[in-house]
């Protein structure tokens, strides 16, 4: 169950902005740069990340149809600041694999428990 739209708002105008500073650099944390659909706007939004071996997983705490998430979609990718380097990331999908957050370190892997998330957004990296 996604996060409630009141937590999301409020995630939006406090915590993101706070997290931000350091979710590019932090493990198990990245920024998404993403376009907006119809504004054309760029948007960076933090999010809870992990390396695979060809891309990323990402993890859905507000649900699959949030706004960076069809953002991403309508793009077809979008540039991931992981670990203080800008990574482009393309072929977004939707995956609700059991277990999917066992990859994460510890720490984000019990919020994601008692968060209930379930679905994660997987993007393949784009070769160099």
């Amino acid at each position: 169950m996604p996060i409630p739209t009141i937590v999301a708002r409020i995630n939006r105008r406090l915590t993101n902005p706070a997290v931000r500073r350091f979710a590019g650099r932090f493990p198990g944390f990245a920024i998404v740069e993403h376009r907006g659909r119809a504004s054309g706007r760029l948007y960076r939004t933090p999010v809870n990340v992990v390396a695979l071996q060809d891309g990323f997983l990402v993890a859905l705490t507000y649900g699959s149809t949030s706004d960076w998430v069809r953002n991403v979609f309508a793009a077809s990718g979008a540039t991931l600041e992981y670990r203080g380097d800008r990574v482009e990331v393309v072929n977004p999908r939707i995956v609700e694999e059991e277990g999917s957050h066992s990859a994460f370190p510890a720490p984000v892997r019990a919020a994601l428990k008692v968060l209930d998330v379930r679905k994660y957004l997987e993007l393949d990296r784009v070769p160099d």
